[in-house]
């Protein structure tokens, strides 16, 4: 971490400087860093400032379909969003990356360690550019440093095609050129960390491509998918990386994300959390308090995705709609009770074992996660978390490629084995893992994917939903799908059998909360209250039960949320524009 700050001071140094080939005067000069192989690290390990921060992976599915939170994100309310409140146009980092590649042309340091810094570079770069794409669409392709006044920094935006064109190009550098295979501490780049972006790209793109259709880019589509698998496929054959299924009555998935170093098995790439370092987050601040979180919890419809332990439905029992919350989350895969508060989660409080059911301070829905929180609640009270964040999983390399190759309409049964038949194993589902699926769910069909009757795309859909969960893939999933229309999804929440009725959620004999229109005048002690009613003060009650004085809690039914097309890319800020009237702006923004 000292390393990357003084060469992100340096970095900045020189890429700020208004001629390139002027020494900034108290620092040394550029010979300095491009003479040798340690210059080259030191100053490649600044372009690790571009990978995501924990905010990004905890809060990155806030603004999605499967998850209620406090208030609805500005940009999917109605009139709450525009150029004005537009960001992420930003540039710098870029720089950084392309000062380094014009100037690692060093004759005293050999060729192929140049390349492999440039690889890291190229990687970092193709990471820089497949953010924006992302986010705006047609960005400008900027491939080298520019002076104060050259006129192409005034420059328009260049073609999605050209630009994704270039990012593969990059990846192809990177995966050839980066010496490194294996690195045990997995917080650095190497050849297979490229291999796995490049597989999580061109899965975008792909998909992207193939659904939205009025870009007109179909037939590109194909060759886009191709790149994802084989890439895919290179980690899945060439590494020893594997799904860990931990030891007996052990929580292998929760583990990977409450561990306090990487599980080195599945995690490729993890943000490292921890007390020698003096670098924490927030995770169990954020989802066990009631004023400094969102509130983060899971709807229903999408508890509704994970299946039975034998492998079915769970949308195919009778009843499932009025089912109870303590009696719907049991015999599920297992996933299921390692992501969010159920029957048997306990915290520990200075030593002493606390039974913790779903607390209605913390959640709407009832569905409480718990998958990036430690149980000791000493870690509640602020920034406080040492416990890793993946970056990238094994698991989401198989998943990459079950869903490029059932896209392209290859998949076999062995690849769904050794993909989503795998995973499931791993949750502790029983039956129908070694063949893919030949029936298309009615559930997901009609909540999720109208559009969409290939079995096997349904299933791994689902198992990417379920697998991925909090960890910030979610909202562009559904913009690479076109399935944008998911976001005005009710935030429903569990089934409220009656009035005044109090609940035992987690079936230890406590009874929990109960709901209510008029508050009753014996009220049982330990039990949370929650206020129902349609109108409260003389205003609409931002929850309801779907059924009046029964049925599926309703939250935030008081705001709207709005998806139009114009969504699936962000406006370019106004400031920039007004900057660079060539940059344009995004259809109807």
């Amino acid at each position: 971490m000292k390393r990357i700050f003084f060469v992100s001071i340096l970095a900045v140094l020189f890429a700020a400087c208004s001629k390139l080939d002027q020494q900034p005067k108290s620092t040394v000069g550029k010979e300095a860093v491009f003479q040798s192989e340690k210059g080259l690290e030191l100053y490649t390990t600044s372009f690790y400032t571009l990978l995501p921060t924990y905010t990004d992976i905890l809060r990155g599915d806030n603004m999605s379909d499967y998850v209620a939170r406090k208030d609805v994100p500005d940009f999917i309310r109605e009139g709450a969003y525009g150029p004005r409140q537009s960001t992420g146009w930003t540039w710098a980092d870029l720089r950084n990356i392309n000062y380094f590649l014009e100037n690692n042309v060093n004759p005293s340091v050999s060729k192929e360690v140049r390349e492999h810094y440039n690889g890291l570079a190229r990687f970092f770069r193709a990471w820089f550019y497949f953010a924006k794409v992302k986010r705006f669409g047609d960005v400008p392709w900027i491939n080298r440093t520019f002076e104060v006044n050259d006129p192409e920094m005034l420059k328009g935006r260049d073609s999605r095609i050209l630009v994704m064109d270039s990012v593969l190009r990059d990846l192809d550098y990177a995966v050839k050129h980066i010496r490194i295979a294996e690195d045990g501490s997995r917080s650095m780049i190497t050849k297979y960390i490229a291999y796995a972006f490049k597989s999580r790209v061109c899965l975008f793109e792909g998909t992207f491509r193939k659904y939205h259709t009025n870009y007109g880019l179909q037939q590109t589509a194909g060759a886009w998918l191709t790149e994802a698998a084989t890439a895919a496929k290179v980690v899945m054959d060439e590494t020893k990386f594997a799904l860990y299924t931990g030891g007996p009555d052990s929580k292998p998935y929760r583990e990977l994300f409450v561990s306090k170093t990487p599980i080195s098995s599945e995690v490729m790439l993890a943000n490292i959390y921890s007390d020698a370092l003096g670098v924490y987050h927030d995770a169990n601040w954020y989802y066990t308090s009631a004023t400094y979180g969102d509130r983060a919890s899971f709807t229903r419809s999408f508890i509704n995705t994970y299946l039975n332990i034998d492998g079915t439905p769970f949308t195919g029992k009778t009843g499932y709609k009025a089912m109870a919350f303590a009696d719907e989350v049991e015999n599920r895969d297992k996933r299921l009770e390692q992501t969010i508060r159920t029957k048997g989660y306990n915290r520990i409080n200075g030593g002493n074992i606390l039974v913790s059911p779903p607390l209605f301070s913390y959640t709407y829905t009832g569905y409480q996660p718990t998958k990036w929180v430690l149980d000791d609640t000493f870690y509640d009270g602020g920034s406080m978390n040492n416990n890793i964040i993946p970056v990238f999983r094994f698991a989401e390399i198989l998943l990459n490629y079950a869903e490029a190759k059932a896209e392209l309409g290859m998949l076999s049964d062995a690849d769904w084995n050794t993909t989503i038949g795998a995973l499931r194993r791993r949750a502790g589902i029983t039956q129908n893992t070694a063949n893919k699926p030949t029936l298309a769910d009615p559930y997901l069909m009609t909540e999720y994917f109208p559009g969409i009757n290939d079995p096997s795309i349904l299933e791994i859909r689902r198992e990417r939903g379920i697998e991925l969960a909090l960890e910030g893939f979610r909202f562009y999933d559904l913009v690479r799908w076109k399935s944008g229309k998911l976001m005005e999804k009710v935030w429903n929440g569990m089934y409220v059998p009656a009035l005044n009725t109090p609940l035992d959620l987690n079936k230890d004999g406590v009874l929990d909360v109960a709901f209510y229109k008029t508050l009753p005048n014996n009220q049982v002690p330990g039990v949370t209250y929650i206020n129902v009613s349609e109108t409260v003060s003389g205003r609409q009650n931002s929850m309801v039960l779907s059924e009046g004085d029964k049925g599926e809690i309703k939250w935030l039914v008081t705001i709207p949320r709005v998806w139009q097309d114009k969504f699936y890319l962000y406006p370019i800020p106004e400031n920039d524009r007004l900057m660079n009237p060539a940059l344009g702006q995004n259809p109807d923004w």
